[in-house]
């Protein structure tokens, strides 16, 4: 290429890169000129998408928690213009020195991510407050959603929701400071199946606070996910009579169906409201609680272990059929000198015993099973034998952790060789050193979720389910194969015959200690207990199953501080029972008397008499 056309491509090309600029100056000075003044006057603001939490129903899918609508007043920093303090504070009712203090807060975490001001507005209240939010740039609105109680029961079963603390928020990735999490019951266990997932959502605001549209048509938006429900067992009816029937009251109630292992009721007494632990109350309301002398909180259901009394003759007189050490037909004398006992014909079979609930008896089959003669040394020989007859308990569910699917469950006391070599020295003991152990006092402890589970094995001779409340999570047809398990007893089957006579008797039968529980259209077969409180008037305990013939529930009711179980227990029982199984009440009278009983004011001028002997029935 000459000279000549050099020049002329040279002047060809500065021609062509001047047009480009001069095209592209026009473009940003004016096409562009409109876009980019509103754009001045625009900002994105991440929003987050909180879902929905899951519901929890009863086994007829009646509502036991939903959810109600509320919003969170946030603000940003970095987005905040002077504004009228005081008119903002009438505004969301804060003393002004609150809200700069607030203000001051969200500053020090973030001047560029969200912060709560105000926290769970109702609705109604935060509709009147977001026509004004227009004048105060940095602040909007966050929508979540509280939980609401419609039956107002079920309060320790259920859990609550509390804010999060920073040392969670630092464990686990997911809660961000101001969210919220499950405290006790199922609100707790089932947490991460309910809590669904957080979604985000990206908007323009204009210089007037007001959401102009999404970010880049929401291509960088995400969807919150929907928290899973619960489909529970839990009766609801039978719940809302349980909670009546227990009021001032200490004490509780466990109901399961034995062919399941579901829980139909759990009443721990006395309770709460379980609205008082909702929103901005939540605060006020617990610290009330909390100093409350009768401890309303405490789940008394799953965590107060008690001495089992009288109940714990069933699992022995199993025990000792299996090992062969007694007969059904073994008789003791009811003698006295043994072991404290009311007034009542001796025993001359393993069924008239526990109807009559004989002491000395089972004094006598303990014994039996403790000194079985397998070793010359009396004390190597309680060693042999309370080893065998701990196995035996283990295979019960007792002194361990049932896995229920509610935190904080306790799982009592059953006294191994360990045990009583730690507390009186290795071959210190022997019989005459536990023998209280023989009628559910001494150093054995149950809770009353597993005294429940005692009635399931009894119902269903000799297996039992893991008591469970949640039959299904997020859809009502879905199953929790955890809970299929059949856990079998170490007992052979054929002694649970002579056993269920015997619990029939003691509800049916003259000399039986609860016909207070009796009913004509229903066989119930029961078990009472007393237990020794050196605090006050003995504990009363019912364990049942009915009906007799294909069980369909089993129980324990546990009333502290009310004396004899076939006065108070038992009778409670027998209402729920005949509520579960024909909807219907036939006893007011009954229900009359149980509900006006108060006990705790009777506990307060309760004055203990000292007995010389101890009886049991």
């Amino acid at each position: 290429m000459n000279t000549e056309s050099r020049k002329y491509v040279l002047i060809a090309a500065v021609l062509f890169i001047s047009s480009v600029f001069l095209m592209r100056l026009f473009w940003i000075q004016v096409v562009d000129g409109k876009w980019k003044a509103e754009a001045a006057n625009m900002a994105e603001r991440k929003v987050t998408i909180y879902p929905s939490r899951g519901l929890i129903y009863d086994r007829k899918e009646r509502l036991l928690v939903a959810n109600t609508p509320v919003y969170d007043l946030m603000v940003v920093p970095k987005e905040v213009e002077p504004f009228d303090t005081s008119a903002l504070c009438r505004l969301i009712s804060v003393p002004e020195t609150e809200l700069r203090a607030r203000l001051a807060a969200a500053t020090a975490y973030s001047k560029y991510k969200p912060s709560v001001i105000e926290k769970q507005i109702p609705a109604d209240q935060f509709a009147a407050i977001s026509v004004h939010l227009h004048k105060y740039p940095g602040f909007f609105g966050q929508s979540r959603t509280l939980r609401t109680y419609p039956p107002h029961v079920a309060a320790h079963l259920l859990g609550y929701l509390s804010e999060v603390n920073a040392r969670k928020v630092e464990q686990d990735p997911y809660y961000k400071s101001g969210d919220v999490i499950g405290v006790g019951g199922l609100e707790s266990y089932y947490e991460k199946e309910m809590r669904g997932r957080r979604g985000v959502s990206y908007v323009l605001v204009d210089v007037h606070n007001n959401q102009k549209g999404s970010f880049k048509n929401g291509q960088y938006d995400t969807l919150a996910v929907e928290g899973k429900d619960l489909f529970t067992g839990i009766d609801l009816d039978m719940q809302r009579l349980g909670e009546q029937l227990m009021v001032n009251k200490k004490g509780s109630i466990v109901a399961l169906d034995p062919r399941t292992g579901e829980v139909l009721c759990l009443v721990s007494s006395p309770s709460y409201d379980p609205e008082l632990l909702v929103g901005r109350v939540r605060n006020t309301n617990y610290g009330v609680l909390q100093r409350d002398p009768i401890k309303p909180l405490f789940d008394r259901a799953l965590q107060a272990q008690y001495p089992p009394g009288s109940i714990f003759k069933v699992v022995q007189s199993l025990i000792a059929l299996d090992e062969g050490v007694i007969t059904v037909n073994t008789g003791f004398p009811c003698n006295k000198s043994l072991v404290g006992c009311h007034n009542h014909p001796s025993a001359g079979t393993i069924e008239q015993a526990i109807q009559m609930s004989c002491n000395p008896y089972f004094y006598m089959v303990f014994k039996r099973l403790i000194e079985q003669d397998k070793d010359p040394s009396r004390f190597k020989d309680a060693a042999i034998g309370l080893a065998e007859w701990h196995t035996y308990m283990l295979s019960f569910g007792l002194g361990q952790r049932l896995p229920i699917d509610l935190p904080s469950a306790k799982g009592g006391n059953i006294p191994d060789v360990a045990y009583y070599d730690r507390k009186y020295g290795k071959l210190g003991w022997a019989f005459s050193t536990i023998y209280s152990v023989s009628i559910g006092q001494g150093e054995v402890l149950v809770a009353p979720l597993q005294m429940a589970n005692l009635a399931a094995i009894f119902a269903n001779k000799g297996w039992y389910y893991d008591p469970h409340v949640v039959r299904a999570v997020g859809h009502p047809d879905s199953v929790q194969q955890k809970y299929l398990t059949k856990h079998i007893t170490d007992v052979d089957p054929k002694w649970y015959d002579h056993i269920q006579e015997g619990m029939r008797r003691v509800v049916n039968e003259a000399g039986g200690t609860a016909r207070g529980a009796r009913m004509k259209e229903i066989t119930i077969c029961g078990k009472t207990g007393t237990a020794e409180n050196p605090h006050g008037q003995d504990h009363a305990v019912f364990i049942c199953f009915a009906p007799m013939e294909n069980p369909k529930i089993a129980m324990a009711v546990y009333v502290e501080n009310s004396g004899f179980g076939g006065t108070w227990a038992a009778p409670i029982a027998s209402l729920l029972i005949e509520q579960y199984l024909t909807d219907t009440i036939t006893r007011p009278e009954v229900v009359k008397r149980m509900v006006e009983a108060d006990l705790i004011a009777k506990e307060a001028t309760y004055v203990k008499k000292v007995k010389p002997k101890r009886k049991q029935r």
